[in-house]
């Protein structure tokens, strides 16, 4: 098909997410290796979001393509009240590269799912109801992963699960900035007992925030929140799917802080996104709860050999090709790079990455760290933007006041300062709405 037939058909016959179907400008893709990809008509894209900060590997890697068809020639489907190689080789390799003792896994489809199982399992757990969530997060969109979030994506789904209650975060927006650990931290705490922490199951959290800014925490407020988890009985749940998988320079972001939570979920880089997968991993002493008790929740392709073939993949392409450790020496390269840019642009309120997770807002006043986009909406210069981005052959996302630096982990130093050389470019059409 041609790009233009392509972009037909789907409008006509499909939804698109999280848009009106009028507003709707699809980039049409026909191929993809590495770190780009192609239009029919053959223009190049650098892939600087890795689709969804998912193609952790980049794209088109012969071994994990490999990995799915030896799979799909010899058992494409089996189900998930049966046991496969490829279930039971994955299973104990993620016991191998989580955090402290988690080594018991519940195969998803995607992260949403992974963060609703994990809510079952820790109601369950613990025979509480309420669950903690921070208003800067996405947890997904199904039902209660919706509930979860507390971004205004959550609004439109609304009245939902019950038992959800939402605290505030260390970042309070570029205007008013950070709160320190400790004042975070004392908040939480208030919350908890003006809740009853007899009536909490678990606190979940996005270890570093993705899409509702690449939040990294301040120091000692993961620590403090396990301690205070640890303190009242309740479970503390990462969210890994979009920080899993070497995007931060590690494993999983928790390897920063050197802590074990009680419940991580994951998905996106688990699989790289060749194919569809998430897992709720969790410590033994929660998988025990379920020895002599039943764990309801299912999913017809729970522990699908497909998925889990090219998981296994994914993880010895990280390993074999030292993806992480790259993730660590070209994080650093980027965020020499932002503050490069951040001393030529005025427009720059702020730049924050931790390992190729980036994000960069922008203003319209540095000194009152005035967004260049309203809350949950946007304006002139930053549409210019993401249209001179398009128009360059730069794929990321752009949202609010913000855009993101988020690469596949392969990505070379000539291949990221190409890119940052495009947004050097492109920030000169913000510097000009600087007042």
């Amino acid at each position: 098909m041609t790009g233009e037939e392509m972009i037909a058909l789907s409008r006509k016959h499909t939804l698109f997410e999280w848009t009106a179907q009028s507003k709707v400008d699809p980039i049409p893709v026909a191929r993809a290796k590495g770190i780009y990809f192609w239009t029919p008509e053959g223009k190049r894209f650098i892939d600087f979001n890795s689709q969804l900060m998912c193609v952790n590997i980049g794209h088109g890697d012969e071994r994990v393509i490999r990995a799915i068809h030896e799979q799909a020639s010899v058992l494409a489907y089996a189900n998930p009240f049966m046991a496969t190689e490829a279930r039971a080789r994955l299973g104990a390799k993620l016991a191998e590269i989580t955090p402290g003792d988690i080594d018991v896994f519940f195969f998803t489809n995607g992260g949403a799912e992974a963060n609703e199982n994990a809510i079952k399992l820790a109601r369950m757990a613990t025979g509480r109801h309420k669950i903690l969530a921070r208003y800067r997060s996405y947890h997904g969109a199904t039902a209660g992963a919706m509930m979860l979030t507390g971004d205004p994506r959550r609004w439109a789904s609304e009245p939902g699960m019950p038992g959800v209650v939402h605290v505030l975060d260390p970042y309070h927006g570029i205007e008013r900035g950070w709160d320190s650990a400790d004042q975070s931290l004392s908040m939480i705490e208030e919350v908890i007992q003006l809740e009853g922490p007899q009536t909490i199951a678990a606190f979940i959290l996005e270890t570093v925030t993705g899409t509702n800014g690449v939040l990294v925490p301040p120091d000692g407020y993961m620590q403090g929140v396990r301690a205070l988890c640890d303190k009242y009985g309740i479970l503390m749940i990462c969210d890994e799917v979009m920080a899993g998988f070497g995007r931060t320079g590690e494993w999983f972001a928790v390897d920063h802080w050197k802590i074990v939570p009680d419940i991580i979920t994951m998905a996106k880089g688990l699989t790289a996104a060749y194919v569809q997968l998430g897992a709720v991993g969790m410590r033994r002493a929660i998988a025990d709860k379920f020895t002599d008790k039943v764990f309801y929740g299912g999913l017809t392709y729970n522990s699908h050999p497909l998925a889990c073939a090219a998981a296994l993949a994914a993880i010895k392409v990280y390993e074999d090709d030292k993806l992480i450790d790259n993730a660590k020496r070209m994080g650093a390269l980027m965020a020499d790079l932002m503050t490069d840019l951040e001393l030529r642009h005025p427009s720059i309120g702020a730049a924050r990455s931790i390992g190729l997770f980036g994000l960069v807002e922008l203003v319209s006043n540095r000194a009152k760290k005035t967004p260049l986009a309203p809350f949950n909406g946007t304006s002139e210069p930053m549409t210019a933007l993401a249209k001179f981005f398009r128009q360059e052959g730069l794929y990321t996302f752009v949202r609010w006041n913000t855009f993101f630096t988020n690469p596949p982990l392969c990505i070379t130093e000539a291949e990221l300062r190409e890119a940052f050389a495009i947004i050097d470019r492109g920030l000169e059409i913000t510097d000009k709405a600087v007042t």
